[in-house]
């Protein structure tokens, strides 16, 4: 099983709740493991909120989450200015902004951002999913065939490596 969630929100605050709470409700479902669903949904918080407060002119953001396999994939999408990711600077030690492409970095097990001048820009966020025992999610997402990437229970790598590219940034 695959699970794809893909909403089309407007550029307004009120959005981020929805989101977080559909996919919450989806990795509680599958028995995600808490910290790790704590970690998905700040890092998604981080995302959206970018898109809400940087990306003028846009009206509207795209958010893709698609959970297979033993990984989450968020793909955040806006239609704004686009944005230099590589020119981000860390922020001074007593701001209250500025600490999201920050807080991703260090959630995320892979995250890559593509600007498209003109266009928008895409995060595309990663984590590994671990799953409390018992879980639904162990059978439902993962075939006991193959070898989990870490070793600790089952997984499809060419799933992954299909959905890997299905979602890549850009």
């Amino acid at each position: 099983m695959e699970a794809t969630i893909t909403l089309r929100l407007p550029r307004d605050a009120a959005s981020v709740p929805v989101i977080r709470q559909l996919l919450d409700a989806a990795l509680r479902a599958l028995g995600v493991e808490p910290q790790v669903r704590e970690d998905i949904l700040l890092m998604l918080s981080e995302a959206c909120s970018n898109v809400i407060q940087h990306a003028i002119p846009s009206d509207d953001y795209m958010v893709t989450t698609e959970l297979f396999s033993d990984r989450c994939v968020i793909k955040v999408v806006d239609t704004g200015n686009g944005f230099d990711f590589s020119g981000t600077r860390a922020p001074s030690p007593t701001s209250e902004h500025g600490r999201g492409l920050l807080i991703m970095r260090a959630l995320a097990d892979d995250i890559r951002f593509t600007s498209r001048p003109e266009r928008g820009s895409v995060v595309c966020l990663e984590k590994g999913l671990r799953f409390v025992q018992d879980a639904p999610g162990l059978s439902l997402l993962l075939d006991e065939e193959h070898p989990r990437h870490d070793g600790a229970g089952p997984s499809h790598p060419g799933r992954a490596r299909r959905a890997h590219e299905h979602v890549r940034a850009g």
